[in-house]
């Protein structure tokens, strides 16, 4: 068996001549045969064996440079000890997209992928990435048909619109508006209004993608109706209203409504439309949570377009939607862009089923999981946090102290950023280790869970956790 690599203070005889132990390194086709040996029953593909095995040559090169010391003294022992770094890489070698606990706090978290689907919505795409589908064909005439009718007609059912569409997320929805009613002329905004989303994407920036000249009115924190008539000149091409959905002004403040807007818009004929980011498709307050403004309503206030998210409150795919006026929305089908922002199978069946659960299904917090998760009660948190403690004290050990503790969790993805709501969490502490160092430790257990460091404690809140049993969890081995 190959000597394991190590550092060691062993010194080599004086005057004795050593030969470079990286010399024994077997060449590449002999380290892929026994990579393809190793792992054979995995049929692998042999461009992959040979990443596998040069990623081995490489560690143990590298362990041979940097170490020294005892190392394999032939090259059938070098062979092994590259063979079994193979083994080693492919163990770690997992799919760079991987299922994570969320427990930040946050349910529409944007780097987790905002919103879950529901079963249906996953049958859904199942069924059309397993098989043919018809996309653009449309079975009553065995013609071309329209990728937006699988979703149109419930869109109108659920809003009031006349007509829709959909693109691959809501900042695409808003490029395509201005670019196909706006580019080269003028669209006037409150300067409140100018609002910044994630990754630093500002209105102002997708507005200058689209070719439209943006007329910002009133100030930061008030805006007028005169503010708005009297930027409308010959350029002016629409008024937009933008929901401030990831921030709050308060205090000495003014705004314009969309029904005032709208006003404006009809006497001077000029065209509304309204980026009302998260998009709630029903009364949130219903539900015991904090409202947010309808589609439907910005429908029936006057926009000529509303675009909004289907991942966020909605509880669907990743989408940019669209609706309005039939003859606004049939100049965004019918513009070049409109194509290389349009989305593809496995969203639309999400999206269609999910819209379909909104129609057909009476308990929609029990069918949508963004729901199901904002209206859990503490009660059921308790219980969670209760089985979650059990688990993790059995996996982690005595040496870490696990507390539970109230919490405050939050919608997320710019969906009332004022308001939170109560939740209850793990507090998880060691007397040798920090929070940093801890949750870098949840990290890499399989599968990892993601929590947050608030008051200088590593938590893990409860609100968004599926299953509490996700908890009993495979951690590393060295726990440092």
């Amino acid at each position: 068996m190959a000597t394991p690599l190590k550092p060691s203070d062993r010194k080599p005889q004086e005057g004795a001549i050593e030969r470079p132990p990286i010399r024994l390194l077997p060449p590449i086709d002999q380290c892929i045969a026994a990579a393809e040996h190793a792992l054979g029953d995995y049929h692998l593909s042999r461009n992959y064996l040979k990443y596998l095995a040069r990623q081995a040559q490489s560690a143990v090169r590298e362990a041979i440079v940097r170490d020294g010391g005892e190392v394999p003294q032939s090259r059938a022992a070098m062979l092994e000890l590259v063979t079994a770094q193979v083994r080693q890489a492919f163990d770690r070698d997992r799919p760079p997209l991987t299922a994570v606990v969320n427990a930040t706090g946050v349910v529409l978290h944007t780097n987790l992928g905002r919103a879950q689907l529901a079963e249906e919505a996953i049958e859904a795409v199942t069924l059309a990435a397993r098989w043919p589908a018809n996309l653009e064909y449309d079975l009553a005439s065995g013609g071309r048909g329209d990728r937006d009718s699988l979703i149109e007609q419930d869109l109108c059912l659920l809003t009031g619109a006349e007509a829709a569409t959909v693109v691959n997320n809501n900042a695409a929805a808003v490029l395509l508006a201005l670019t196909a009613l706006a580019a080269g002329r003028e669209v006037v905004v409150s300067r409140g209004e100018l609002i910044e989303i994630g990754g630093s994407f500002r209105i102002p920036d997708v507005m200058a993608q689209s070719g439209a000249r943006l007329v910002e009115v009133g100030a930061t924190n008030r805006t007028h109706p005169r503010d708005f008539s009297a930027a409308i000149g010959p350029e002016t091409a629409l008024l937009m209203k933008v929901h401030p959905s990831n921030y709050r002004i308060v205090g000495f403040t003014s705004q314009v409504s969309l029904a005032e807007l709208a006003a404006i818009g009809r006497e001077r004929n000029i065209e509304v439309i309204e980026d009302l980011g998260s998009g709630a498709l029903i009364d949130l307050s219903a539900y015991g949570l904090p409202r947010e403004p309808l589609v439907g309503e910005s429908i029936e206030a006057g926009a000529a377009l509303v675009t909004f998210s289907g991942d966020k409150l909605l509880g669907g795919p990743q989408a940019g939607i669209v609706v309005g006026r039939r003859a606004l929305i049939d100049r965004l089908k019918a513009h070049p862009l409109k194509r290389a922002l349009r989305c593809d199978k496995l969203t639309l069946a999400a999206l269609s089923a999910t819209l379909r659960i909104y129609l057909r299904t009476r308990d929609l917090a029990g069918a949508i999981p963004t729901l199901r998760l904002l209206t859990r009660t503490v009660e059921e948190l308790d219980r969670l946090a209760i089985e979650a403690r059990e688990l993790l004290t059995v996996r982690l050990g005595d040496e870490f102290q696990i507390a539970i503790i109230d919490s405050q969790c939050e919608i997320g993805s710019g969906a009332q950023p004022t308001e939170q709501l109560p939740s209850r969490a793990l507090a998880i502490s060691h007397p040798a280790l920090n929070p940093d160092s801890i949750a870098a430790i949840f990290r890499r257990a399989r599968p990892p869970i993601i929590g947050r460091i608030n008051d200088g404690m590593f938590q893990l809140d409860m609100r968004a956790v599926n299953d509490p049993a996700l908890f009993a969890a495979d951690f590393p081995a060295r726990l440092d």
